[in-house]
């Protein structure tokens, strides 16, 4: 019996070791040329991005993790598309130029690619969809300038800006609450939430001049990057209320970070300088930033550099360079927690000591 409690706990040990690799890392492609970024992941696994074909075009992708397949979308007339969001329906926006090279928004939904128009400029784009299929980005008005919209059932809505001549809605959720950046009228950016009909200065946040919201989940909290005092970028996560609702997510040690992508489990994924000076995606989860290269195997020889967003069920996607030199966009699982393994070495140890008696009779 000594043996068998032994061989069970070297079984429970080296799962618990193993746990130190908290994530598998797939290669998404491309789309047959040499680059590729996924920006977005719903629920159900669907993915978003940005690849490059062989002749040098860039399109936008739907990458569907259940049969591993990248699917390009077409685009308004040009050659180029990048796609940002995805909801649970499988709705897609982004951004594709048109025949005369200009970006505009657009809305992949049943198989039709909807041009969402501009407020009577030219380069726009869209960036997130909700569940509810509104939609947030930026459209530029008659006179050039960039204003943040939020956009459902064929209705594009200004909604306007801080004082300056621009703004951007990054993030939307279920509540059709939208976050961003906008010029002050001192030409200043700052952070905004847009909610209950108003667009409202989140502020600088963090002590230095500028900010800018990336990141917004349903339970209202709001990440992105804001300047310290010293001018360096920290991503930053916004809970709501005065300058003690904000929470400097530090670094990874180099000068700044910024957050990009919040669930609504609170986890927060961006990217950030090292103590070396490199580039490395980050997850910040349970009040701790933790470099993401920390918790894949090694040996898959991958360096992920920028993480995009991570879904409810702790999914995340990104882009970084694989073990040939390519930059490539990838999709990180979480894998099993040694507690599961621990739960059943009980019935482990009693399978194992049956199986050692039979072996002694015989």
């Amino acid at each position: 019996m000594k043996l068998t409690a032994y061989c069970c706990l070297v079984f429970v040990l080296a799962a618990s070791a193993a746990w130190a690799v908290q994530y598998t890392v797939t290669d998404l492609g491309t789309l047959g040329g040499n680059l590729s970024e996924a920006y977005d992941v719903n629920d159900n696994g669907q993915i978003v991005g940005g690849s490059y074909t062989a002749d040098g075009y860039q399109y936008a992708f739907v990458y569907n993790f259940n049969d591993g397949t990248m699917t390009a979308l077409p685009t308004l007339g040009g050659n180029y598309g990048q796609a940002f969001g995805i909801n649970n329906s499988g709705q897609v926006v982004g951004r594709s130029s048109i025949a005369d090279g200009t970006w505009h928004p657009f809305l992949w939904s049943g198989g039709q690619l909807t041009d969402l128009g501009t407020f009577g400029g030219g380069e726009s784009g869209a960036a997130r969809i909700n569940d509810r299929e509104q939609i947030t980005g930026y459209a530029r008005t008659a006179t050039e300038e960039p204003h943040a919209f939020r956009y459902k059932d064929g209705m594009k809505k200004d909604l306007d800006t801080l004082g300056g001549p621009w703004s951007q809605g990054n993030d939307i959720n279920d509540s059709g609450e939208v976050v961003g950046g906008s010029w002050t009228a001192d030409y200043y950016a700052h952070a905004f939430l847009y909610s209950g009909g108003a667009m409202i200065n989140l502020g600088t946040l963090l002590g230095g001049p500028n900010s800018e919201a990336f990141g917004l989940n349903d339970n209202g909290q709001i990440v992105g990057r804001a300047e310290i005092a010293n001018g360096n970028s920290h991503a930053f996560l916004y809970s709501g209320g005065a300058n003690g609702g904000t929470t400097d997510l530090n670094t990874l040690g180099g000068s700044w970070s910024w957050a990009w992508g919040i669930n609504n489990r609170g986890q927060v994924v961006g990217y950030s300088e090292t103590v070396d000076g490199r580039t490395h995606a980050f997850l910040y989860s349970d009040g701790v930033m933790t470099d993401l290269n920390s918790l894949i195997d090694p040996a898959t020889g991958w360096t992920l550099y920028k993480a995009g967003n991570i879904n409810n069920s702790g999914q995340i996607v990104g882009y970084g360079i694989n073990a040939l030199g390519q930059s490539h966009a990838f999709l990180l699982n979480p894998v099993p927690e040694p507690g599961t393994l621990v739960l059943i070495a009980p019935a482990l140890l009693g399978f194992a000591g049956v199986a050692f008696r039979r072996m002694g009779r015989r």
